[in-house]
């Protein structure tokens, strides 16, 4: 409450005191004239006495009263003298505030005009006006902080740093009401240049929000400095900077900046800390992703790191994809697959190629691989077209070292059993087992192995198939060159059927023919051309 309520409500207390003691000194003039009559009533007295007796109390009882309100009026004069001591010291503060404030606006008018290029001056220097405001209205505090790592976020030193801005705007009342936190991509430059994007952050903010009062607060002692005009920016960079605030801070009707503790810019320290360690762990992520990926060395796409397999004892390293058609290719020609770099003799085991082959590749490079164990000479393979099992000759049953055997002694010479269905076939013939007949009898009877074998005949030749001279196996040219590799290893050429010695041609035919070469269609994942 302020001098002039104090100074009614006492003056209210005064006349309340005064009326109080008037209507005590009635009331008690009454009762005096009551007693007075009553006691010459009893005495037989005439009441002439009455009026002395009223005459003598009433002065008493006035004599209180003039008293008190003695005391209640050098009170109310003291309270005026009070009244009129503080609307002096009042008026004197404000005629203070009032010089300070044109003071502080005069040292920021002349700061901004010295700022104001000579060409801009030449032009509009008589029209520059800033008008005091007489009564501001209560500024926002803008705090801003900029922070850059210095830390090694990237895999390359050429790579910039990682850098933030925190920004919080605090009403008149010490209420939050903006926060930012901001990430500058590809940021280069100095802790000067990331304090003033800070700040011109925090500025623009503000004026977004309306806000035309703001007071810029900052721990930072050089950019309180530079706001001041005490220092000049030395680089073009940050001296650019520094025009765009000043040019941003003109739009406010006061803006003014403000130096403090540490402590006072803590919090928005710790915003611009947690920002920044979270962009640098999620820098960190994307660099590590980045370098788990690897180029192969076959077709030169950057690869995942988890899908390059790494060649069992030469370590060469190639992708998947690369690898399985690698493998597919050798299987396709009948050969052992190896390391796809050249000049390496490494050769591929079945277990190291599980993780890039399917299941079905992994069977046929195991019967490949199990091929490729036995020397051809020693192959036999079953007859029987459910079976058409792969055993060499030490492998393959002999019905006459079983206790059971009902054969006699001339089967013993072709007759064998397959290891794995047991049926029986002779190893001479090549076919199911001829009961009751020999080798010879068999051939004349039967010159075609199986019923279905002659329309095998007219179909190879219908379509120029080739047959193995050594192991009698049908063989179609799908793709490819005409060099053919059987699987019991013979080499031959699909055009003549001449074989091949020593990886060379014995024939003069073309090696390929471009219909075979190229396809049509992209049949990558055909696995069936395995067979």
């Amino acid at each position: 409450m302020d001098g002039g309520d104090d100074l009614a409500a006492l003056h209210e207390q005064v006349a309340l005191a005064f009326s109080a003691a008037i209507s005590a000194s009635d009331l008690d003039l009454a009762f005096q004239l009551q007693v007075a009559e009553a006691i010459q009533a009893s005495l037989g007295l005439p009441n002439a006495a009455a009026p002395s007796s009223s005459s003598q109390a009433a002065p008493e009882s006035s004599s209180d009263a003039t008293y008190a309100f003695a005391v209640q009026a050098a009170d109310l004069a003291r309270a005026e003298e009070d009244r009129r001591d503080a609307e002096a010291c009042r008026a004197a503060n404000a005629r203070a505030a009032a010089n300070a404030r044109v003071v502080a606006h005069d040292a920021l008018f002349a700061r901004d005009l010295a700022a104001i290029p000579e060409e801009q001056w030449d032009h509009d220097g008589d029209y520059f006006e800033r008008p005091v405001e007489s009564s501001p209205c209560p500024p926002f505090r803008v705090f801003s902080k900029g922070m850059a790592s210095r830390e090694v976020v990237a895999p390359r030193d050429r790579d910039p740093s990682v850098a933030v801005l925190a920004v919080a705007i605090y009403g008149p009342q010490g209420e939050e009401v903006l926060r930012i936190q901001k990430l500058v991509e590809r940021f280069v430059g100095g802790r000067m240049m990331v304090e003033l994007m800070a700040l011109m952050e925090g500025l623009d903010a503000a004026l977004g929000l309306g806000i035309r009062s703001v007071t810029m607060v900052t721990g930072y002692g050089p950019l309180y400095k530079h706001m001041l005009g005490i220092w000049r920016p030395s680089g073009k960079k940050v001296a650019d900077m520094m025009n765009q605030v000043l040019s941003v801070k003109r739009k406010f009707d006061q803006c003014e900046v403000s130096l403090v503790g540490a402590s006072q810019v803590s919090h928005v320290v710790k915003l611009a800390r947690d920002s920044l360690a979270a962009e640098i762990t999620k820098a960190r992520s994307a660099n590590a992703r980045e370098e788990k990926r690897e180029s192969c060395a076959i077709c030169l796409e950057d690869t995942d790191a988890t899908k390059i397999h790494a060649v069992e004892v030469c370590a060469h390293r190639f992708c998947f994809s690369c690898m399985k058609e690698h493998v597919k290719v050798k299987l396709l020609n009948g050969t052992l697959p190896g390391c796809p770099q050249e000049g390496c003799a490494t050769k591929l085991s079945v277990e190291g190629s599980r993780v890039f082959l399917s299941p079905r590749l992994v069977e046929i490079m195991v019967q490949r691989m199990r091929e490729g164990q036995i020397p051809p000479s020693q192959k036999v393979y079953c007859p029987y077209p459910r079976c058409s099992a792969l055993m060499s000759l030490g492998e393959v049953i002999h019905p006459m070292q079983e206790s059971s055997s009902r054969h006699t002694a001339a089967d013993a010479a072709t007759l064998r059993k397959c290891v794995k269905c047991r049926g029986s076939f002779c190893l001479s013939c090549k076919v199911p087992w001829h009961d009751g007949m020999g080798c010879f009898e068999y051939k004349m009877w039967y010159p075609l192995a199986h019923p279905g074998d002659a329309k095998l005949q007219n179909l190879a030749r219908q379509r120029l198939w080739r047959q193995c001279v050594k192991c009698k196996h049908m063989i179609e040219l799908a793709e490819g060159c005409y060099h053919m590799i059987c699987v019991c290893g013979y080499e031959f050429c699909y055009t003549c059927g001449k074989e091949w010695k020593n990886k060379k041609a014995s024939c003069s035919c073309p090696l390929w023919d471009e219909r075979n070469i190229i396809r049509d269609e992209d049949d990558d994942d055909d696995e069936d051309d395995l067979y």
